[in-house]
């Protein structure tokens, strides 16, 4: 049973972009009794399915504006730049509100359950899916979605006790409202979706919105790793009548409430006096000083849920991790093969690149801003890198004379590559890694068909003796 929008019963509404949130809209729309509920989309498909769960499809300039109580957009449907759709316009002319999925869950539950929101550019999906994980280890009920796995109204009803943990993008909080959550974590930011927003004020300021109606009892936790997020956790500490504050560092800020060293030792302090400690180099599925960053954040927004220290340290201890996060796809040998797909812009990149030594590095795809030049501090770790996808060129330009490299081609080149070489090498445990510091759409659907084809490709390398059979017995 999913979310049911009572609170617009007998309203009429819109609903633009039929994707997974669109029509869960439709749905619990439906359910909760909406009178009409007009619907479009591009897409023949999208439209036929919210037709079959009760939309009047139907495009929006035919709609009766002057009806219509909210115009539920789909995030990745331009609100702004790099020019609003022009469905933004009409709906603003008509004096219309326009919200998201996000918002409508939480006007449905405030006062029932309970929020924890995740916003930031890195780590996101992982620290959200962590702490849905620990508190359902403790026995509460956590539903986990949003930006990440089910949508926000295909979570079950709200209910006391019930705790939606929520993975918000600046996309999806450039349309929120009233959203208040009870807990908000901001883990980090650095440059991305700049063309969404117009610039990095634009796309700091969508993220903003996440504190935009906390008020004193209502948690932050604030990764404050970056100079950015350093001076947002600032402006929030001296603010009168905010939300509580929880600073994290990882092996940078020594004052901060909950602190991470370089062996991996997290530390919570209270009023100065430690309250807590626990030992994150030993968790498999959360390796490296980014993840333990995730961690860290996660550590500090179970707490105020009333979680014991030795409690989160258990769960964290059985978390599985999550795909095309720095997943572990196989280990052949000495070698080890990472799907880290998910990294689609240079700062992601740098956290897995931080991690192992040495590396044999697949990277390309369609470039982000700033490419790959800010990752020179790693390239030291890198034994050998294959250049995919539009990017390559230019990737092949900044690792000139510094990284040996080779223009793979496709993907499954580079696996075959990467694995030939890396098989030849001395290390302990030398490290076949896809990060690609790019978007995949040159060559995928998305960053999952990315990371799904790097996992079958590694997989297909058991078949490879008749054509390289030092790679099969190395690999065996």
């Amino acid at each position: 049973m999913a979310v049911a929008l009572t609170h617009l019963k007998d309203r009429t509404i819109a609903v633009f972009g039929l994707a997974r949130s669109g029509l869960a809209t439709v749905h619990a729309a439906r359910d909760g009794g909406v009178a009409k509920i007009w619907a479009w989309d591009d897409k023949p498909a999208a439209r036929a399915a919210a037709e079959t769960a009760g939309a009047t499809i139907m495009e929006p300039g035919e709609w009766l504006w002057s009806d219509i109580a909210c115009l539920v957009l789909a995030p990745g449907v331009p609100l702004t730049h790099p020019e609003p759709n022009p469905v933004v316009g009409v709906a603003r002319a008509a004096g219309v509100e326009i919200i998201c999925d996000i918002e409508l869950l939480f006007r449905q539950a405030d006062g029932v359950a309970k929020f924890v929101a995740v916003t930031g550019t890195n780590g996101k999906s992982t620290t959200t899916a962590l702490i849905g994980h620990i508190l359902n280890a403790a026995g509460m009920d956590a539903q986990v979605g949003g930006n990440i796995g089910r949508a926000a109204l295909d979570l079950s009803p709200p209910k006391p006790g019930l705790v939606y943990v929520l993975e918000l993008s600046s996309y999806q909080l450039d349309l929120t409202r009233r959203f208040r959550p009870d807990i908000a974590l901001w883990l980090n930011l650095a440059p991305d979706h700049l063309d969404r927003h117009g610039d990095m004020a634009g796309y700091q300021g969508a993220k903003e919105k996440i504190f935009a109606n906390m008020r004193p009892g209502d948690h932050v936790v604030i990764g404050v790793d970056d100079d950015i997020s350093q001076d947002l956790a600032g402006r929030l500490g001296a603010a009168d009548n905010g939300p509580d504050l929880t600073t994290v560092s990882v092996s940078r800020h020594s004052d901060c409430a909950i602190v991470v060293d370089e062996h991996g030792v997290l530390r919570e302090r209270t009023e100065a006096t430690l309250a807590a400690s626990s030992d994150l180099s030993g968790l498999i599925h959360l390796r490296g000083a980014h993840n333990w960053q995730n961690a860290a954040c996660a550590w500090g927004a179970v707490r105020p849920l009333g979680m014991k220290p030795n409690a989160v340290a258990a769960a964290m201890a059985t978390f599985p991790g999550l795909a095309h996060r720095m997943e572990i796809v196989a280990q052949r040998g000495r070698v080890l093969f990472v799907n880290d797909s998910k990294a689609t812009n240079g700062d992601a990149a740098a956290r897995a690149l931080a991690t192992f030594d040495p590396i044999y590095w697949i990277a390309g795809g369609q470039a982000k801003t700033g490419g790959i030049e800010p990752l020179a501090d790693y390239f030291p770790k890198i034994a050998k890198a294959y250049l995919i996808g539009e990017a390559a060129d230019a990737f092949s330009a900044t690792l000139a004379r510094r990284v040996p490299h080779v223009l793979a081609g496709d993907l499954a080149a580079a696996v075959r590559l990467a694995a030939a070489d890396a098989v030849l090498d001395g290390a302990d445990e030398p490290v076949v890694l896809l990060s690609p510091a790019c978007a995949s759409f040159d060559q995928f659907a998305d960053f999952e068909a990315r990371g799904d084809a790097f996992r079958q490709a590694v997989l297909a390398l058991e078949a490879c003796s008749d054509k390289a059979p030092a790679i099969k017995e190395a690999l065996a």
